[in-house]
C-alpha cells in the first residue's frame, strides 16, 4: 500500500490567504526574518488530511511553488515569516531565554491555522545551532504528527515533508529536510514564562489577553474565581493538558522531553523529538537517550505535566493576583486527569459506563490490576489490546493468555473482567474496542525502517507506513503482518536523543 505524491502543476498559484494574528502582538514577541534557502529541494511526502484542514488541494503541495515555499526558498504573497521568543524550564532547571531555534512561522491563514517550517535555517534563537533539521528526525516528526491525529490525540499537524541534498552535520553527515507544521497556535507555556521572568507584566498581559480572546473566549465571562479571566485561563489549560496526558498514557505514548517550552497552551502534542510508543508495557521506560535521570519516564509524564502547569501558574501570578485562585485552577488537573484516563481505559476494555460510584471504583481496581500484570510481564502493549479486542468477539482468550508468563495472574484477572462485562453484548463491545485499540502505531523500529530506506533514496516504505498510520484501527488485511507484529530484537538497541 503506497501513497505516492500527487502530480503537481508547476504553474499553480497559492490558494492561501494570510491574516497573521500573532504578528499583531508586536516586535517584543518575535523577530521577523527570512528562511534560509536549501539547494535542490524536492517533495518527499504530503498529508492529504492536513491539506484538507488547511484548505489547499493535495496536488498543489507537489507543485514547484509549494515545494519552494515549504522548503524555505520562497515567500508567498501575504506571508510574514518570523521566529518567536520564549523561555522555559528544561529537565526541571530554568534555562532562560530560548525561542524558535529552528522553527520559522510563515504566518496565519485566513482560516486561523498557523503554518510553520521546522528546519528552515538559523534564527536569533538558534543558540549556536544551524537551525536545520535532518531527514531522519523529520521523517519521525512527519509520521508521528499524522499518526497521533489519526489516533484522536490532540496534536500539531504535518502538512508536508521536503528534502535537500544539503549536508547537515550531526553525529555524522546527514541530509537536510523541512517539515511544514500546522496548528491553531504554537504558543507555549514558555512564552508566558519569558515575560514573567523579565518582569514585563504588560507584555505578559498582552499575550494572555490574545490567547484568551482567540482561543478561550469563555474565560471572559466566567463567574469562577471572582470573574478572574486569567485564573480561568489557567484552569482551562490545566484541563486540556490533563485530557491530553490521559490520552498519551492510554495509547502508550512517551514524549521524551516535556520541558515547559515544549508544552502547548492549547493542550496539543508539540515538538516530536525523542518520542516513542511503548513496545513492552513498562511504566519506568525512558525513551530519550539524553534523559539520564529518567525525569521523563513514561509513568512520570502525568506528574511532570502538573509540574509544568505549576510553572505556568507562577508565570501568570502577576495577572491572577490571588494565590488561592491559582491553586484552585491547578486543582482541576487532579480531577480531570484520572477521570479522563479511566474513561479511555474503560473504552479500551469495552466496559459499560458505570451507573454508580461503586461500579466506578470497581472499574478502577480492574484497570489497576491489569496495568500491574502488564508491567510485571513486560507485555507488548499494542498487541495485547488488539488481541483482547478480537478475543472479546470470539470468546477465545488463549491468544491473549499466551502473552503472559504469569498465567495464574491472567486467569484470575480474566474472571473478574468477564464478570464486569457479563451484561454487555460481546460482538458490539468488540467493534467498539477495535476502534479504541489501534492495530498500527509508529513503533521505533518501523520508523527506523522508513528512515533507512529513505536515506537510500527509497520513500516507498515511508509512504506505506504513512498510509497504515492514517487508518490505524483498520485491519489492512492485504498488508504484511510485519507492520503490526512484535518488534525485532534489534529494536531495543535504537537510541533516540534530543539532538535527533
Amino acid at each position: 500500500m503506497s501513497s505516492p505524491l500527487p502530480s503537481g502543476d508547476a504553474s499553480a498559484s497559492s490558494p492561501l490567504v494570510w491574516r497573521n494574528g500573532f504578528a499583531a502582538l508586536g516586535p517584543a514577541f518575535f523577530t521577523e526574518l527570512q528562511p534560509t534557502p536549501l539547494p535542490a529541494p524536492h517533495a518527499i511526502a504530503v498529508s492529504a488530511s492536513a491539506a484538507g484542514w488547511l484548505g489547499v488541494a493535495h496536488a498543489w503541495l507537489a507543485s514547484d511553488e509549494a515545494v519552494q515555499a515549504f522548503s524555505g526558498n520562497a515567500v508567498l504573497p501575504g506571508m510574514q515569516p518570523m521566529a518567536s521568543v520564549y523561555s522555559g524550564h528544561q529537565f526541571g532547571v530554568w534555562a532562560g531565554q530560548l525561542g524558535d531555534g529552528r522553527a520559522i512561522l510563515l504566518g496565519e491563514t485566513e482560516g486561523g491555522i498557523e503554518v510553520q517550517l521546522k528546519g528552515a535555517g538559523r534564527t536569533p534563537y538558534s543558540r549556536m545551532g544551524d537551525g536545520r533539521a535532518v531527514l531522519r528526525s523529520s521523517i519521525r516528526e512527519f509520521l508521528c504528527s499524522e499518526a497521533m491525529h489519526a489516533l484522536g490525540v490532540p496534536t500539531t499537524r504535518a502538512l508536508c515533508l521536503t528534502g535537500s541534498p544539503a549536508p547537515i552535520y550531526r553525529e555524522e553527515v546527514e541530509t537536510a529536510a523541512v517539515v511544514t507544521r500546522l496548528a491553531p497556535s504554537f504558543i507555549r507555556f514558555g512564552h508566558f514564562e519569558h515575560f514573567a521572568a523579565r518582569g514585563q507584566t504588560e507584555e505578559l498581559r498582552q499575550l494572555a489577553d490574545y490567547v484568551i480572546d482567540r482561543y478561550y473566549p469563555g474565560c471572559r465571562s466566567t463567574t469562577a474565581f471572582g470573574g478572574n479571566a486569567y485564573a480561568a485561563l489557567l484552569q482551562a489549560v490545566s484541563e486540556r493538558t490533563a485530557a491530553l496526558l490521559a490520552h498519551w498514557q492510554a495509547v502508550g505514548f512517551c514524549h521524551g522531553v516535556m520541558n515547559t517550552d515544549n508544552m502547548s497552551i492549547l493542550g496539543l502534542t508539540i515538538d516530536y523529538g525523542p518520542f516513542q510508543f511503548l513496545d513492552a508495557f513498562d511504566p519506568g521506560h525512558i525513551c530519550n537517550h539524553s534523559d539520564s535521570q529518567g525525569r521523563y519516564a513514561f509513568g512520570g509524564q502525568p506528574n511532570v505535566a502538573y509540574w509544568n502547569l505549576y510553572c505556568l501558574a507562577q508565570a501568570l501570578m502577576p495577572l491572577i493576583g490571588e494565590t488561592e485562585h491559582a491553586q484552585a485552577a491547578l486543582e482541576s488537573y487532579k480531577d480531570v486527569f484520572p477521570a479522563e484516563f479511566v474513561a479511555r481505559m474503560r473504552a479500551k476494555l469495552g466496559l459499560p459506563q458505570p451507573a454508580a460510584g461503586d461500579a466506578q471504583a470497581s472499574d478502577v481496581a480492574l484497570i489497576e490490576a491489569l496495568l500491574q500484570l502488564l508491567a510485571a510481564g513486560k507485555v507488548d502493549y499494542p498487541i495485547f489490546w488488539r488481541r483482547l479486542s478480537h478475543a472479546r468477539a470470539s470468546g477465545d482468550y488463549e491468544p491473549v493468555r499466551d502473552l503472559f508468563l504469569d498465567r495464574a495472574g491472567w486467569d484470575a484477572w480474566l474472571l473478574t473482567y468477564q464478570e464486569h462485562t457479563a451484561q454487555t453484548d460481546p460482538a458490539r463491545a468488540a467493534v467498539a474496542m477495535l476502534q479504541a485499540n489501534p492495530k498500527f502505531v509508529l513503533r521505533n523500529h518501523l520508523g527506523e525502517e522508513a528512515i533507512r530506506a529513505a536515506k537510500a533514496g527509497d520513500f516507498s516504505v515511508l509512504h506505506t507506513l504513512q498510509a497504515l498510520l492514517e487508518r490505524p484501527f483498520d485491519e489492512h488485511a492485504e498488508q504484511d503482518a510485519h507492520w503490526a507484529d512484535f518488534p525485532p530484537a534489534w529494536a531495543s538497541t535504537i537510541e533516540i536523543s534530543c539532538s535527533s
